[in-house]
């Protein structure tokens, strides 16, 4: 790689200073940089030099792409990095999941950096497609691409010093390797006793209070705003004073979303929230590259030149991304080249049948139904009266109360089914083999005919998206590990961005995200009330609401 030179306002974040100047790139790594006297500024290319964003904490999968498109898409924005946690993949192939997720994203100038799976399952109330021992996370934690032990949902094995949990924590510590925390709603004592066991960050704050609890005890705090949690409002203006142990993350991404723009957002808000620049840029470009010893430069002589120029720094428009010196994205174009991933996969499910939908009625004044809270991953529980047809129970479109169901994809068994409040569907179906952790099928719906046909649909594929809306169907498929598209992932958000329309505007739902919201309807480690392939379960107590499926 031969040696170029860049000049323009040259952003040192750490020592809160711009000035004018020349960067030198050589054999992909910064060379130097050089004050400049101002009257070079006229004669010049204009724009901030600053180090590149990283997302500090992102599922790869919920993108619906493989590593490789995410990048594609990503450095359009100024994103050179992200703190990655194969979680999901891993639910579903296992140590295979993640072993694809690093070598897909080797074929892309990207600084990805993956994550053990701490929690694989998530819990033992649900079917998921594999399990990571402590010994295979281990293993997983000597390698050089793995660079933490990923979030640890099972906080309270943590607090209770559960054998099994203390060994993946134990390993990271040996190889000197952070440990991820998610512990929502956790406070006082026992988020002090889950820090002191090693916990280092949390993504899951949902109010500035439990935000500074945490960081009182020596956490450090995550900003996350996804597709379907979105916690910027609340915790932003901890920035002020926290700066320096605060960081932004979306966690879960989808594809129109990360069309439309990354971490540049979150900084631009920030800012015009009143949050000094330093200090939004110390949290974007800095602090994950130091907490995670990140393979990223940050803008110092010596450094892998991983760098993006940006219009100014109030909207952060991005002009140009490069990583070790390779122009990989320009002027809203990315220069990464789209290639089709091999398919990984776990899907052993046969087409449904309308019985397999019934709900019986048995005398029932009340049900427990899932209150879907917009832009949260908790929900709330209900007791409603049940709405009965023929002997069944049924949606009440007139209450928004509709029928949910979870599918188990990796072998015949029962179908789970309970109801579900605030989709604000009218008609029709939605169905996705997305579905938080163990990725069974998720559906929700007015009538068992759509339901049927949609879950129907995300069989046919081996996992995606499905919507129906009488006799219209779309369904986008996820052929890798029923998580991700293998195609270019402008088409995909395209894809997303239809289907994601006719949910709201044909069916009727009033959620900002409703497939991104229905995903997280099975993740029991949340709480309060959800539905696994086993059956309905209280996430306060940890136990199944009635006698769980076998």
């Amino acid at each position: 790689m031969s040696a170029f030179s860049i000049e323009g306002h040259i952003v040192d974040i750490e020592n809160r200073d711009i000035s004018y100047g020349k960067l030198t790139v050589r054999e992909g790594r910064i060379e130097s940089i050089e004050k400049l006297p101002d009257a070079n500024i006229f004669a010049s290319e204009h724009g901030y030099i600053l180090p590149g964003f990283i997302d500090s904490h992102i599922h790869i999968e919920s993108s619906m792409l493989v590593p490789s498109e995410f990048a594609r898409m990503a450095v359009v924005h100024g994103t050179v990095g992200t703190i990655s946690d194969p979680h999901e993949i891993a639910n579903v192939c296992g140590m295979g999941g993640v072993e694809f997720m690093i070598e897909n994203g080797k074929t892309v100038p990207f600084k990805f950096h993956f994550g053990a799976p701490s929690c694989v399952p998530a819990t033992v109330f649900e079917t998921a497609g594999a399990a990571l021992t402590a010994a295979e996370v281990d293993t997983l934690l000597q390698k050089d691409e793995i660079n933490y032990l990923s979030e640890m949902m099972n906080f309270p094995g943590v607090l209770f010093g559960d054998e099994e949990v203390m060994k993946k924590i134990a390993s990271a510590k040996k190889y000197g390797k952070p440990v991820d925390g998610h512990a929502p709603g956790l406070r006082g004592e026992e988020a002090k006793k889950y820090i002191e066991a090693g916990i280092s960050t949390d993504h899951e704050c949902f109010t500035a209070e439990e935000a500074l609890d945490k960081l009182k005890y020596g956490m450090k705090i995550l900003i996350r705003e996804g597709s379907a949690a979105k916690n910027f409002n609340a915790l932003v203006g901890l920035m002020h004073e926290h700066h320096e142990r605060m960081m932004f993350c979306s966690d879960d991404k989808h594809p129109d979303s990360l069309a439309e723009g990354h971490i540049n957002q979150l900084c631009a808000r920030a800012v015009a929230f009143g949050i000094d620049v330093f200090k939004v840029l110390q949290a974007a470009c800095i602090n994950p590259v130091k907490h995670y010893n990140m393979r990223v430069g940050m803008l110092r002589p010596g450094d892998p030149a991983d760098f993006i120029m940006v219009n100014d720094l109030e909207e952060f428009k991005v002009g140009k991304t490069y990583i070790d010196g390779h122009l990989v994205a320009e002027d809203g174009i990315s220069k990464i080249h789209c290639e089709r991933s091999a398919l990984i996969n776990h899907f052993h499910c046969e087409p449904k049948k309308n019985d397999d939908l019934k709900v019986p009625f048995r005398g029932e004044t009340e049900i427990p139904v899932i209150e879907a809270l917009d832009g949260q991953l908790i929900t709330n529980r209900l007791l409603l009266h049940p709405k009965v047809e023929e002997g069944m129970i049924v949606s009440d479109t007139e209450k928004d109360v509709l029928k949910m169901v979870v599918v188990n994809r990796y072998h015949p068994a029962p179908v789970a089914k309970a109801f579900i409040r605030n989709f604000g569907i009218k008609q029709g179906a939605l169905a996705s083999s997305v579905a938080h952790d163990s990725h069974n099928i998720v559906a929700v719906g007015v009538d068992d005919k759509s339901l049927l046909k949609a879950i129907n649909g995300v069989i046919q594929e081996n996992g995606g998206v499905s919507c129906v809306y009488g006799e219209v169907e779309k369904v986008l498929g996820l052929p890798v590990a029923g998580l991700m598209s293998n195609e270019d992932g402008y088409s995909v958000a395209r894809a997303y961005t239809e289907i994601d329309r006719m949910a709201k505007e044909e069916l009727g739902s009033t959620l900002q995200a409703p497939f991104m919201t229905l995903s997280f309807m099975a993740l029991l480690v949340i709480p309060h009330l959800k539905l696994s392939d086993r059956g309905l379960f209280d996430g306060d107590l940890f136990q199944f609401v009635e006698q769980p499926v076998s």
